[in-house]
């Protein structure tokens, strides 16, 4: 009896550090989605009042585990009964990614006219103000529910010829650990120039280490956020490409002699901008037939 007991505990430590590897392998897969989710998140969390900063990132949050509650059984739903769509679903998650990629770098050369929406703006009443809050919280949540997608995908492609108990397991974990991890570091950005004005608030003396920090916080908060924005970029760029080369024969065989992280970000950037102009296209023309 003992050593049924003991066998069983066996497997099921077995079964967790099977689980716990592939869980790193799929992290690594997704961490490019991670630092676009993170730096979306971060500018869609900031820009408030102060003492709303946390409450609307707690909605969001709540939001993005409710995203994850909905996307992850469909998805399980799929490997066990239509393996084949995982990859298809994939894929066009990848033309997604590669489409927004290069979107952002067309914008940064060719920026487009934005309206700058003050969210502290005088005049405004409060039902006004929190209007406008809930309509940004929505827009967030939806951004989320895209990216929550295309990580469980991505994380889900990773284990898809395993077992459907250890899938669920291995990508419940980096459904569970991208939300905390994402919405807790952009917690923490967000709070940044608050801390520093803290500091600068406190400090007695004029040239003191803590009102030197709190300056530093403070300034660096847009810095932080722009970089996060290349950096998710970039990322978006590199993940599309690794999707292309490793489920598309015809993406996996072109230019073999460039390493594959160049080979991955050329595909992604060569793909994107494909994406980009066709979308261009379909909307001129669209405005064409709705002109008429």
């Amino acid at each position: 009896m003992a050593s049924g007991i003991f066998a069983i505990l066996d497997d099921i430590a077995a079964l967790l550090d099977d689980v716990a590897m592939m869980s790193k392998v799929a992290a690594k897969k997704t961490a490019g989605i991670l630092g676009d989710d993170l730096a979306v998140n971060a500018e869609k969390a900031s820009g408030f009042a102060s003492s709303r900063e946390i409450p609307v990132l707690w909605a969001i949050t709540k939001g993005s585990f409710l995203n994850k509650l909905i996307i992850l059984p469909i998805a399980f739903l799929l490997s066990a009964f239509l393996p084949w769509a995982v990859t298809i679903i994939l894929v066009l998650g990848g033309l997604y990614l590669a489409y927004e990629g290069a979107e952002k770098i067309y914008e940064f050369f060719f920026p487009h006219a934005h309206s700058n929406e003050s969210f502290v703006a005088e005049g405004l009443t409060e039902s006004e103000i929190l209007a406008i809050e809930k309509e940004r919280v929505k827009s967030a949540i939806v951004t989320d529910f895209i990216l929550s997608l295309e990580i469980v995908i991505i994380a889900l492609g990773s284990v898809v010829k395993e077992p459907i108990g250890t899938q669920i397991m291995v990508v419940s974990v980096i459904a569970i650990l991208a939300t905390i991890g994402v919405y807790g570091i952009v917690a923490l950005i967000v709070r940044m120039d608050e801390a520093g004005y803290k500091l600068i608030k406190y400090s007695k003396k004029e040239k003191s280490f803590s009102k030197t920090l709190g300056k530093l916080l403070v300034q660096a908060l847009p810095k932080v956020i722009k970089s996060l924005s290349v950096i998710g970029t970039i990322a978006l760029i590199l993940v599309s490409g690794g999707i292309f080369v490793h489920n598309v024969d015809f993406f996996h065989h072109f230019l073999p002699q460039l390493p594959s992280f160049i080979l991955e970000f050329i595909v992604g950037l060569l793909v994107g901008f494909v994406c980009l102009v066709i979308v261009v296209m379909v909307k001129k023309l669209w405005s064409i037939v709705k002109g008429t």
